[in-house]
């Protein structure tokens, strides 16, 4: 059985940065292409970021891009979101996910092509 745990979150003020990170188990995690997602009450879950299973090539929502930083450890079988510059609006849970096919990278943004997800693990920016 898969399991995606995140760690990591926290309340920090506009400006501050976080580091997250997501322990995956039950998968070949150097297979999966892996990434973040997040949410907010009443809304949809929104793509974040996501990296190949390589490590190698990385593609981000533009509403971060420049201010997190995707990365990966297959030896750890772990993933990561360095968060820096932050924003109120960057308040939300955020979930980590893998592709649900391996070996695929289509740099798809839809919440439909990911899965499992983890638990999730809140991230509060206050101005």
């Amino acid at each position: 059985q898969v399991q995606l745990v995140e760690s990591g979150g926290g309340s920090v003020q506009a400006g501050g940065s976080l580091r997250l990170s997501c322990a995956a188990s039950g998968l070949t995690f150097s297979k999966y292409t892996m990434g973040w997602f997040r949410q907010v009450p009443g809304k949809e879950r929104e793509f974040v970021a996501a990296i190949k299973w390589t490590g190698g090539s990385t593609y981000y929502a533009d509403s971060v891009k420049g201010r997190f930083t995707i990365s990966r450890t297959n030896a750890k079988n772990t993933l990561y979101l360095q968060m820096n510059s932050l924003q109120p609006e960057d308040t939300a849970v955020y979930y980590c996910t893998s592709q649900r096919v391996s070996f695929g990278y289509s740099q798809s943004t839809r919440s439909s092509d990911f899965g499992p997800w983890g638990q999730g693990t809140q991230v509060t920016v206050s101005s």
